[in-house]
């Protein structure tokens, strides 16, 4: 029986891959005031991004429970006896703990393997997707963990930030924090460093910061797979795709919306790079 894979919706992975991949998606939930979404599957990325910059609190998120995961792997069982578990970093969300929880829950014995990749949005979703054709193709669940593992040591998220304000309002902005109150005519760009967000550079205007997406993937040897993420500018994605694909392979350019939860703490505008680059 083949490996099946499961990740959370801070993958970033779009329904058409996930429908031909067959990975299970378990989402995380974001709240306006007593009001509470399962992220893309009872609130849309539109719904969600008009409504973030209509209110005037900030929503909360919230991790999914260990019971909505070992539903999952429960379901999951009666179809294999391994399961890999691939979620996003354990220093911005709880979702870790609660799938590791979540493996206590289910006593038929299934293999069940989590693994905390430290990372969010598509530098994780282009890992999800490696397990997942792997997993198609018949490898056993040790060597898509091996895989897994070589990708995520050589896997990259730079993002362009309108503001660093939903991010420090939401309390993730990491290392980055030191540059809050300081950015009033320059616009950060963060990427991931140790499980959190942390300071990469900044510029001087949104094209400038496209621009400086471009050239980090142009100046990156040994690619495998390429996303683009956008949360309010679909324009900007698809030109920045265009652009890349003059150098990446367009079936190995993956383009999706930037999800809800994320998109809490990295408010619209904001759009990202993320980087495999082959084990």
């Amino acid at each position: 029986m083949a490996v099946k894979i499961v990740t959370d919706t801070l993958s970033d992975i779009t329904n058409d891959i996930n429908k031909d991949l067959g990975i299970t998606i378990v989402p995380l939930t974001v709240s306006f005031g007593h009001e509470s979404f399962l992220d893309r599957v009872e609130i849309t990325s539109e719904q969600f991004y008009s409504r973030l910059i209509r209110e005037t609190v900030l929503p909360t998120t919230t991790q999914p429970s260990p019971a909505a995961f070992a539903d999952v792997y429960n379901k999951l069982a009666q179809e294999t006896d391994e399961i890999l578990v691939i979620v996003l970093s354990s220093k911005l969300s709880g979702t870790y703990q609660s799938a590791i929880n979540a493996k206590n829950m289910v006593k038929n014995g299934c293999r069940i393997e989590v693994i905390d990749s430290q990372k969010v949005a598509m530098s994780l979703g282009l890992v999800v997707i490696a397990a997942a054709k792997m997993a198609k193709a018949g490898a056993s669940m040790d060597e898509i963990i091996a895989g897994v593992n070589a990708r995520l040591a050589n896997s990259n998220l730079i993002a362009f930030f309108d503001t660093l304000k939903y991010l420090a309002k939401g309390g993730r902005i990491g290392k980055a924090q030191g540059l809050v109150g300081s950015l009033l005519s320059v616009k950060p760009i963060l990427t991931m460093k140790d499980g959190e967000m942390a300071p990469l550079t900044r510029v001087r205007s949104r094209t400038a910061g496209i621009d400086y997406l471009y050239n980090v993937v142009a100046g990156t040897p040994d690619i495998e797979s390429v996303g683009v993420e956008y949360c309010t500018t679909p324009e900007d994605a698809e030109e920045l795709t265009k652009r890349i694909s003059n150098i990446v392979p367009m079936e190995n350019i993956f383009q999706s919306t930037i999800s809800p939860v994320v998109g809490t703490y990295a408010g619209p505008g904001a759009l990202a790079v993320s980087i495999v680059q082959k084990p």
